[in-house]
């Protein structure tokens, strides 16, 4: 069975009642990496993303942003 990390920007911002461009400038992540880390787009994912993710919406747990389907 092949696994796959879902990162889940999009509900983390519904739930906060935030956009991704305002995930973006609180981050101070590219808005273009933004939506494709939210649209699971990317072959890469930077620690340095998800712990910038992670300040801006005040998450302690990184399972709230990364998630292994």
């Amino acid at each position: 069975m092949e696994r796959k990390v879902e990162i889940r920007l999009k509900q983390l911002v519904k739930d906060r009642g935030i956009l991704l461009r305002e995930l973006a400038r609180l981050s101070d992540i590219e808005p273009s990496i933004v939506n494709k880390l939210a649209n699971n787009n990317r072959e890469k994912i930077y620690l340095l993303h998800i712990e910038r993710i992670a300040d801006a919406l005040d998450i302690s747990d990184i399972s709230e942003i990364i998630r292994l389907k």
